[in-house]
């Protein structure tokens, strides 16, 4: 089987670019918050205990790659790191930063943030400047 992405992530998200191993994608409904999302392009994978063995430190890799990249542009107050997926079965894993001042402080954005989408000249420009930082 080939990798595709899930419905609901192309429809919300604005592909930055691949990793030897994970899609980068921009969650494009939260402006409001640097969020990037991280999907593994393998199949048949939900947890992360799903990843071959030999994959999972190489995600592990780019997760904390993408992290420390998305950390030093936006100098959070404390970066979120979680690969939930109560509603989309692919795996995917989201990096967000997070600062005291924004709307949702101190809880998960989940629940306690308005959509606010970006325009898509702005997730395009937003996304090249990932992919330029990200080097991908």
């Amino acid at each position: 089987m080939t990798f595709s992405l899930h419905p609901q992530l192309a429809a919300d998200c604005h592909v930055v670019g691949d990793l030897p191993i994970c899609r980068v994608l921009l969650n494009a409904q939260f402006s409001q918050f640097p969020w990037l999302i991280l999907v593994p392009m393998r199949t048949g994978c939900r947890d992360l205990t799903d990843l071959p063995p030999m994959d999972y430190p190489l995600v592990m890799d780019e997760v904390a790659f993408v992290h420390d990249k998305l950390k030093a542009l936006s100098k959070p107050t404390k970066m979120n790191v979680g690969a939930i997926g109560n509603m989309v079965p692919q795996l995917h894993i989201h990096i967000i930063a997070r600062f005291e001042t924004d709307e949702a402080w101190p809880k998960p954005v989940w629940g306690h943030a308005q959509p606010k989408p970006y325009s898509g000249v702005e997730a395009a420009m937003r996304a090249a400047e990932l992919k330029e930082l990200l080097e991908i």
